[in-house]
């Protein structure tokens, strides 16, 4: 008998199975390294002009032009909410496609520039804020990095505290911070399908991919061992993007979570996944949404009097 087994792991999805792009307008976070650089080149190679949102302007350049395809550099810190309004309020045509994927990971105990912890305002707070001030102008869907490790810290969001101050660590803030992109990717869902909008809202994550996220852990024997583990059992950061560009282009259901189909959801091809029955609870996604509004003064993206191309 013929062995398929070969046949049958070529079937499966990659980036070259991306559709045509052209026409379509992208804003990637964090667009000029690791799975945001690899994202954000994809899609200009299959058509789409893509914005690269990044701090530093002048990596992103160098970024963009190592892309290739239709691009262009804007600044946005998302640790800043002055600068994540500033780069909203530029923003005056139809965009496509919003790949919330810039990130930190385990660092030391830092603040944003409004005193929020550094993991939940930049990898939640500033990208709520981002998507609720560009929602008006959004006609496909939102795709938010999360992580496997939504699953570890506590397993919660801390409520009663969210900065953790006098508890900090780098592990539970970056969990509750990645369970946080989940529960607002499951209200925002909630809130479009509420509003009748045909936005799509979606989450994914790489499994264990090699990228720069791991140098920066607080614990320099942690570091040590992430990049042993970077090199002899992660996967390539261009694999570590396929969940993205998945959720980003195939036709998947609101609030879909997609993630390597490997052992563990470790490496392998995109797939819908699982979550936590945290990551899955109706009324923290609610509270959390409160929460994010009082926290950074941004409402809902398509309340009523707020244009929508959409939503007129």
């Amino acid at each position: 008998m013929a062995d398929t087994s070969g046949a049958r792991r070529a079937r499966k999805w990659n980036a070259t199975d991306l559709p045509d792009l052209t026409g379509r307008t992208a804003v990637v976070t964090g667009a000029n390294s690791g799975l945001g650089l690899v994202t954000a080149g994809a899609l200009a190679r299959a058509g789409a002009h893509v914005v690269f949102a990044v701090r530093d302007v002048g990596r992103g350049d160098a970024a963009a032009a190592r892309a290739g395809g239709s691009t262009e550099v804007r600044r946005l810190d998302l640790a800043d909410l002055d600068s994540v309004r500033e780069f909203a309020a530029s923003w005056d045509r139809p965009l496509d496609l919003l790949v919330n994927n810039a990130g930190v990971m385990m660092l030391p105990e830092q603040r944003t520039a409004q005193g929020f912890e550094m993991q939940f305002g930049t990898n939640h707070l500033g990208h709520f804020a981002l998507t609720n001030l560009l929602l008006p102008y959004v006609t496909d869907r939102v795709v938010t990095v999360s992580s496997g490790l939504h699953r570890g810290g506590d397993g919660a969001i801390h409520f009663d505290d969210v900065n953790l101050r006098g508890r900090y660590s780098p592990t539970r803030a970056y969990a509750q911070s990645k369970l946080a992109n989940l529960l607002f990717t499951l209200e925002l869902q909630r809130r479009l399908t509420e509003a009748g909008s045909p936005v799509r809202a979606l989450a994914a994550h790489p499994g264990y991919a090699a990228t720069n996220l791991q140098s920066h852990h607080a614990n320099p024997l942690a570091r040590a061992f992430m990049s042993v583990g970077n090199k002899l059992l992660a996967q390539e950061d261009k694999a570590g993007a396929l969940p993205t560009l998945y959720a980003a282009t195939q036709d998947l259901p609101g609030a879909a979570y997609v993630g390597p189909d490997g052992l563990g959801e470790m490496r392998g091809a995109p797939t819908l996944v699982g979550r936590s029955a945290a990551a899955s609870d109706p009324e923290a996604a609610r509270r959390l949404w409160t929460l994010s509004e009082e926290m950074t003064g941004v409402e809902w993206g398509l309340a009523a009097g707020n244009r929508s191309v959409n939503n007129p």
